[in-house]
Order: structure tokens, then sequence, then C-alpha cells
């Protein structure tokens, strides 16, 4: 009896103490599930680090953007070699310092500038006078629009085999453009010389048609304008486009023996212009350009570089 008592005794104890055993047990596993529930927690609120990350990336990417903002606009313009190109070269500085690149690309035709623009391939020209630009307009159905003027190419009287205008004789010959618009504006030049005079409001369609008196019965010989420099030699005189004054090394100050003035029909009708497409006079970089080529830099570039032949009309 006594040893089944204390058999019972030590299984009663033995009961209590895997009693607590388990407890203890299960104790234990709460507190590491709370313990794991923690670390989720730290792994939300790192989770939360890593949204702000993502938003940290965020903000960096605009101003990764707004460094692209910073980037130079380039602006592309097409232009006659000389004199256009030459002066377009000067302000690209200028417009540097707006954050504007100036990219010139240069042309020897009439036709591809203005193309190039209407298809947006140019953002401008700049090589032709306003009654061109209306002509082309009509003649290729484009949209092309004037913004502003920056400067004339005066049309000069040179002497070939007679020096001076006093010395014209009878049936001297004089060279003139052969072009509708230049031949016009050399028989008012020669009118305006009192050389010979022309009918009445013929104006700028004139041709040698359009001569009412010839008092000393001169010849006026039609030549392609850019020959016409070449043929000084052969003629008495001759009427030379100011660019092509330039390419022939004449000085419109010193060799011509007179020029379209500043204030003539011809330098207000035909000055060389910026030319946009129709849409974008606004834009805030052709703007720039035109400030940038109406400044005081520009005028002082063209009255010491071309001696006359091109004039500023700012």
């Amino acid at each position: 009896m006594r040893k089944n008592l204390s058999l019972r005794k030590v299984l009663s104890l033995l009961s209590i103490i895997l009693t607590i055993v388990f407890i203890i047990v299960l104790f234990a596993g709460c507190s590491q599930t709370g313990t794991t529930s923690g670390k989720n927690n730290d792994s939300s609120t790192a989770g939360t680090n890593e949204n702000n990350n993502t938003g940290t990336n965020n903000s960096q990417t605009g101003n990764s953007e707004s460094t692209n903002s910073d980037e130079p606009i380039v602006l592309k313009v097409g232009a006659s070699v000389t004199p256009h190109a030459e002066i377009l070269a000067v302000v690209k500085d200028i417009l540097a310092e707006k954050n504007i690149e100036l990219e010139i690309i240069e042309f020897t035709d009439y036709i591809q500038p203005n193309i190039n623009v209407e298809n947006g391939e140019l953002d401008a020209n700049y090589f032709q006078h306003k009654p061109y630009l209306d002509q082309f307009n009509k003649d290729n159905g484009t949209n092309l629009v004037s913004v502003a003027a920056i400067h004339y190419e005066p049309l000069g009287i040179y002497a070939g085999k007679t020096s001076s205008l006093g010395d014209v004789k009878e049936g001297a010959v004089i060279a003139v453009p052969n072009d509708g618009t230049n031949e016009a504006r050399a028989l008012m030049l020669l009118e305006a010389q009192g050389l010979i005079k022309l009918k009445k409001d013929v104006g700028f369609t004139a041709t040698i048609l359009d001569i009412e008196e010839n008092p000393k019965k001169l010849v006026i010989k039609e030549l392609e304008a850019a020959q016409i420099p070449l043929s000084l030699q052969d003629v008495d005189l001759a009427v030379i486009n100011g660019n092509y004054a330039i390419q022939a090394g004449l000085n419109a100050s010193k060799d011509a023996l007179a020029i379209e003035e500043k204030d003539s029909a011809a330098a207000q009708t035909y000055a060389n212009i910026i030319c946009v497409k129709e849409g974008n006079e606004n834009n805030p970089a052709i703007l720039a350009l035109i400030e940038a080529l109406r400044s005081e830099k520009v005028k002082q570039f063209i009255e010491e570089t071309y001696n006359g032949a091109v004039v500023p009309v700012f």
C-alpha cells in the first residue's frame, strides 16, 4: 500500500512537472510568434522606407527631367552662305546664353530652304526678301511667313569701261540683272541717277520695255545676276547685287558709283527676312533669334564687315 501510495505521489509530481513544462513551452511559442510579428512590422516599415525611397527616386527622375529641360534648345536655320550665314554666326553666343543652340545650315539655292521650313526640317530660314517669299507661297502652295526684316543688300552701279556717271557717253552699255525683281530695281536705280526715265507707276514691275526716255540711247544688257561682276571689263557700267559684289571683292562704299539708299522704296521692299512656317511666329526661340539679330552687335558687324554692300534695316 505504501509503495502504491509513493508511486502515485511520484506520478502526480511528474504530471505537475510536465504541465509546468508544457505551459512554459506554450508561452515560449507565443513569445516567438510575437517576435516574428514584430519583425514583420519592421519589414512593413522597411517597405514603407522602400516606398519612400521610390518617392525619392521619382523626385530624382523629376530632377533629371528638369536637367533635361536645361539642355540647349536646338534651333535650325537655313541660310545663304554670304552674308546670311555669316551674320547668323555672330548671334550664336548671344543665343547660347539663353540656352539656345543655333545650328546654321548653308544653302546655295533659293528653293530648298523654303521647302525645308515647310516640312519642318528647318525652324527658319534667312536668305530672301518678302516679294520672293510671297511668290514662292503662291507658286508652291506653302504657308511661310516673314517674322522680321534684318538687312537689305543694295544694288550698286559699278564702273566698267566708264569710270564715272558723269562720263557716260551715248550708246554706253549697262549690264543689269535679268530676273524680274532685280531688273526693275536696277532700272529704278538708273532712273534715280538721271540716266533713263521709266513709265509712270511701273515700279517694281518695270522691264526694259518700260523705259520711256533714254536720252543717251543707252544699251541695257540683261545678264544673269551672278555673272555680271565677271562682265565688268566688257561693259561701261554694271548694276550688281550686294551679295555678288561682296563675292567679287567689290567695296560698295568705295567702289560703287551709286547705290540704293536705305530709305528707298527698294530697301523697304526688298529687305532680307527671317522666314518661318505659319503658326511658329511666336516660338520663343524664334523671338530670341530676332532679338539677337537686331542687336547692336550685329549692326556693328554688318557695317564693319560689308562696307555698304549689306545694310541693317533696324
